[in-house]
């Protein structure tokens, strides 16, 4: 039996390391979320916590996290990676173990081995953010339960709490998982005490996070950039949702104890994303990272399928069988390879640097439009020594914040107009625009008192230069 677990962990653990090992470095590229990270880890200690008072304070825990471990280990591209890397591998580890305790050690193994194979979870495994460790320690926080709820002794919920806790500081909308393990324990057969324990437990979790909570509903204009849902997140999610319905319909799987698979797996599936949507009715915020989770309900289900199947069929079917992982593998390995390039994200501040170098010349202005644009300068701001950022007030490392602090709308025009050149970064033509005072001062002026020069478009971004009628060509 410990042969056959270890079996069911180290072999997705195994494959799914390799595969987070492979182009993490994704050619140097980085997005604005990731340059966060990289910023605020760099911060020291005071200046993380006078930042996290105006911005960000949902991923402080993270940040802290990084910052300890940027110090340890220095920070680069790689390093600001490996953590989630690391964490993917551990939570496919964990459905590995949790897919034998239900179904058996092949079926394990193709619930472990199906879990990297699925392009968000490919997508977060090389992303300097949290959400892949959330995942991980959801998918460890589900373990322990099933355990608990088998054998239950005061250490096992005791753990059980401890994690589903750090997941929930880690980000807030991982407290999620508690639908989702509130429907197993009420579908479950398992005894009231065990009941009222998980009750007890669930309460800690929240008791704990609702200060975290409380103070981050004062920050929550820093996701007023969520809309109604982005249409292939949300098809994704059905037809995952869709295919592991099917599986839990067409595959029984005899229970184990009192927790029954698809008991547990149907509902981490489902609901996460469901509450999360009908959250969404009142103010917008679903995005598919913040509940990623819910992919174990799908590899748990689909490897479970998948050893049925394996079981239900003789020797003669092994070629069918090769051919169907062929037919699945080389588009997951296509999309593997896009996620692991630099136009895989929403946009690349490495390749905004290098085309500002390209178009800018010293002593031009830089305005950024949107503002929180400025984002792109913060992974290597010595690239942008030699221009002067018209708009800016107080600077990052000085303004507690995360993007600057700029200065009224009079003083950007004043400033603009006292330039001959400027370099304007903002979004790709069609985006929408802001509608503040600033930013609505900074499109006239440019319109009513400049002339367009040359524009470059790079992942996500649009370089453009403008200037003074008779001044596009440097002085």
């Amino acid at each position: 039996m410990w042969k056959s677990r270890t079996t069911a962990a180290l072999v997705p653990l195994t494959v799914t390391l390799l595969f987070g090992l492979w182009g993490i470095r994704r050619q140097g590229s980085v997005w604005r979320d990731e340059v966060v990270t990289y910023d605020m880890a760099h911060r020291t200690l005071p200046e993380l916590w006078h930042t996290l008072q105006n911005f960000d304070a949902v991923h402080g825990v993270y940040y802290l996290f990084m910052h300890g471990l940027f110090a340890v280990f220095g920070g680069d591209v790689t390093t600001l990676r490996l953590p989630s890397v690391l964490a993917t591998a551990a939570a496919a580890a964990g459905i590995g173990l949790l897919g034998h305790r239900f179904a058996g050690e092949r079926a394990g193994v193709f619930a472990g081995l199906v879990f990297p194979l699925i392009p968000a979870v490919q997508q977060y495994a090389q992303e300097g953010r949290s959400y892949a460790l959330v995942c991980a320690i959801v998918t460890w926080a589900t373990y322990l339960l099933v355990c608990a709820a088998t054998r239950p002794t005061r250490g096992l919920w005791v753990a059980y709490t401890a994690a589903a806790l750090t997941a929930c500081l880690l980000h807030e909308f991982a407290v999620l998982m508690l639908t989702a393990h509130g429907a197993t324990m009420l579908l479950s057969d398992v005894p009231r005490p065990v009941k009222r324990a998980w009750t007890v437990a669930a309460a800690c979790v929240v008791a704990g996070l609702a200060p975290l909570a409380v103070f981050s509903m004062g920050q929550s204009e820093q996701i007023r950039w969520i809309m109604w849902p982005d249409p292939v997140q949300l098809l994704s999610f059905v037809a995952l949702a869709v295919v592991g319905l099917w599986c839990a319909r067409t595959t029984p799987v005899p229970t184990n104890g009192p927790i029954g698979l698809r008991t547990l797996a149907v509902p981490m599936l489902i609901l996460p994303t469901v509450v999360l949507l009908l959250a969404s009715q009142l103010k917008p915020m679903y995005v598919d990272r913040y509940v990623l989770y819910y992919v174990i309900g799908f590899a748990l289900l689909t490897g479970a399928a998948l050893d049925r199947a394996v079981r239900s069929h003789s020797g003669r079917w092994a070629w069918a069988w090769c051919l169907a992982l062929a037919a699945v593998l080389v588009p997951v390995l296509a999309v593997g390879a896009h996620l692991r390039s630099p136009e895989s994200r929403v946009d690349d501040a490495t390749a905004v640097t290098q085309a500002v170098r390209e178009a800018a010349e010293p002593g031009d202005g830089l305005l950024f439009t949107p503002s929180r644009r400025r984002v792109w300068t913060l992974a290597q701001p010595a690239a942008y020594r030699d221009y002067r950022d018209l708009a800016l007030a107080r600077a990052v490392d000085t303004s507690d914040s995360l993007y600057g602090e700029e200065i009224p709308a009079a003083h950007i025009r004043a400033r603009m107009l006292a330039s001959d050149r400027i370099v304007v970064l903002g979004d790709p033509e069609g985006d929408p625009v802001d509608t503040t005072e600033q930013e609505v001062m900074k499109r006239t002026t440019l319109r009513e008192h400049f002339e367009e020069c040359s524009s470059k478009e790079v992942t996500g971004a649009r370089i453009t230069v403008y200037a003074r009628p008779g001044h596009c060509a440097a002085g």
